[in-house]
């Protein structure tokens, strides 16, 4: 199940032009988002590091551990986002297991793609 499937009645969507910035790399961190609509490029510095598509976690690393944004989220085409402070963050790991265990597979992806980056070639 895709995590956009969670929110498709949001009520209040976050709403992004093509090229409109989401969050920077260092900001403060204290709300994630599911990208429910379109793409988004994150961004690493000036380097894009992943195309975000429907059903994407952004900042859900910053929302964990309350540290500054380690990317730039920049809409490539129009997006809708739910957004997810930490209270209704919890209220999901507690009520929806399948949520949670999606974050943790999402962290876990992006800890194996980065060890690939790093040990080169």
């Amino acid at each position: 199940m895709n995590p956009a499937e969670l929110f498709r009645r949001e009520p209040d969507p976050v709403v992004l032009a093509p090229g409109q910035v989401l969050f920077r790399e260092g900001d403060a961190g204290d709300v994630m988002f599911v990208l429910l609509e379109g793409t988004a490029a994150i961004m690493v510095g000036t380097r894009v590091v992943e195309t975000a598509a429907p059903g994407a976690l952004l900042g859900e690393m910053a929302i964990i551990d309350s540290s500054p944004r380690s990317a730039t989220v920049v809409a490539s085409t129009s997006c809708r986002l739910a957004r997810i402070d930490l209270r209704r963050f919890h209220f999901l790991v507690q009520q929806t297991p399948f949520f949670a265990t999606h974050v943790m597979k999402v962290l876990v992806e992006r800890v194996r793609k980065l060890s690939r980056l790093m040990a080169g070639p």
